[in-house]
């Protein structure tokens, strides 16, 4: 019987599961290395840990590992039902209330190393955490698609620690009651997007917010084709660096971007100094401890390491 110690969260309504002791032995080395390790030859374990029938396709797992830069309070490897992930937004937030919640964090700023870089986080005074992520850039303005009974499709391609196909319009209102059909839509517009960037792997829809304070609605497909219910930070950093590359958004000013459940991040950039064609985004949300406990891997169990896709 293996046990493993995790401790969930949600960030803005996105859920976050922590792994805190018992996952797959890593090894040394750099992050990277380490998370293709996971992927590779620890397959089985994130499968257990975040799919049925122990968790949900919507579940973000975070595998805490020890750091390699001694800066850093922890280190990090995030993951879905389908594979790893670069970066979460939402789930380094969840992440930094998890480690304030084991009293291993004070308020103030804590570094946090990823797969794609360290970035600064801070829990702020009143129980929100603002994340620094790691550089965002466009790569593509305009790119347009033609989907099979579809039409035609207009977005940009950008980085913000994912991979993003960012279109401006929505086919259909950004609510609840629209989840099969914009889920639809944004799996067929994947299918084609990917035959000349097979690196994107999120699609991000835009429309009219529904709280006057924000600046815009989105929906978010994540690679195995469940939804963001939070507004997803690395699609939020992806849209930031597509402002500023338009010159809508300034240095220093708030975009407020709110998720298909109407909750909110807010964010801001920085251009970096030796390239400005990069911003160096900050996002701002808050996160609830939900529960905390012991997965149990029974060696009987057929379903020990999870339903896998």
């Amino acid at each position: 019987m293996k046990t493993i110690q995790f401790i969930d969260s949600h960030t803005e309504g996105e859920p976050t599961r922590v792994i805190v002791e018992g996952g797959p032995d890593l090894g040394t080395g750099p992050l990277a290395e380490r998370a293709t390790r996971f992927r590779t030859e620890f397959d089985g374990y994130r499968s257990a840990m975040v799919n049925e029938p122990r968790g949900s396709d919507v579940l973000v797992g975070a595998l805490l590992v020890p750091p390699t830069d001694s800066r850093c309070a922890a280190g990090v490897i995030f993951f879905n039902n389908v594979s790893t992930l670069g970066m979460c937004g939402h789930g380094t937030i969840g992440l930094v209330k998890t480690l304030a919640h084991l009293n291993r964090i004070k308020a103030g700023t804590t570094l946090i190393e990823t797969p794609v870089g360290v970035v600064e986080t801070r829990l702020n005074d009143d129980g929100s955490v603002s994340v620094v992520n790691v550089p965002a850039w466009r790569k593509v303005k305009a790119f347009e698609i033609d989907v099979p009974g579809l039409g035609v499709f207009r977005g940009d391609i950008a980085w913000g620690g994912n991979w993003f196909y960012l279109v401006e319009e929505a086919p259909f209102s950004i609510s609840l009651g629209n989840v099969d059909q914009l889920t639809d839509v944004t799996w067929r517009i994947r299918q084609v997007i990917n035959g000349p960037y097979p690196e994107v792997d999120h699609i991000e829809l835009f429309g009219p917010p529904g709280d006057p304070g924000a600046h815009s609605r989105n929906f978010v497909l994540c690679p195995g084709k469940a939804y963001d219910r939070s507004p997803c930070g690395t699609g939020t950093s992806a849209k930031l660096a597509c402002l500023a590359a338009d010159g809508k958004l300034g240095e220093g000013e708030t975009w407020v971007q709110e998720s298909i459940l109407g909750t909110t991040f807010r964010g801001s950039y920085q251009r970096v100094a030796h390239d400005p064609d990069r911003i160096i985004p900050t996002i701002t949300g808050t996160a609830f401890i939900t529960a905390e406990g012991t997965l149990l891997l029974d060696d009987r169990d057929p379903f020990q390491w999870g339903i896998r896709h």
